[in-house]
């Protein structure tokens, strides 16, 4: 079964990933993006981690629910709305229970994409973070590690995608040949979560 100190240990580890990875997330969203991709995560899950330390949220529920907040609350573009809404949605989802198991879990997180496609009008195949997600949760009830692996083939499979949604739609054809940051952040965001378990 999985506490608030297994979401923690997660968020935590989103954070230290993220700091690793920030300049190749803001690399890689250079020639289609902002170029900011990087820097913005990484101030939100430094924020995520302090409040964390902080605050101890004694629910799963409560733990993505807080981390969503403060990623609405000092992240900006759209990296900020959409993770926030990932993690308030799988949290809100997760209700006030003190312990969750796999499947509940990969049933929340289900909930929170299909909030991310709402709110950001992206399906499959339009290289966005949806690219990694939805085959992420889709893997997660076989294991963590399966929900990895499907990430990070999901954030690859963007590279030869021209870009519909999203800063980098606008490129059109010049889009095609970069993988997505979104999707690549999204990964990382689903490798700590198999860290996390230990897988």
């Amino acid at each position: 079964m999985l506490d608030a100190d297994f979401f923690r240990r997660w968020m935590t580890a989103t954070a230290a990933s993220v700091d690793r990875e920030a300049e190749r997330l803001t690399a890689l969203d250079s020639p289609i993006g902002d170029a900011d991709h990087g820097s913005n995560l990484q101030r939100g899950f430094r924020a995520v981690s302090a409040t964390l330390e902080k605050e101890a949220p004694d629910t799963p529920g409560a733990v993505l629910m807080l981390a969503g907040r403060q990623l609405i609350s000092t992240v900006g573009g759209a990296s900020g709305p959409l993770y926030g809404t990932l993690l308030r949605r799988t949290g809100k989802a997760l209700g006030d229970a003190s312990e969750v198991d796999e499947q509940e879990l990969a049933q929340a997180l289900r909930t929170g994409v299909d909030a991310v496609m709402q709110l950001g009008g992206a399906a499959p195949g339009d290289k966005t973070m949806i690219d990694t997600l939805v085959p992420a949760v889709d893997a997660l009830g076989a294991s963590f590690a399966a929900a990895r692996a499907a990430a990070e083939e999901g954030a690859l499979s963007t590279t030869p995608l021209q870009a519909r949604k999203g800063r980098a739609s606008y490129l059109g054809e010049r889009s095609i040949g970069h993988q997505d940051p979104g999707a690549t952040s999204s990964a990382l965001l689903i490798a700590a979560l198999a860290e996390a378990a230990g897988e």
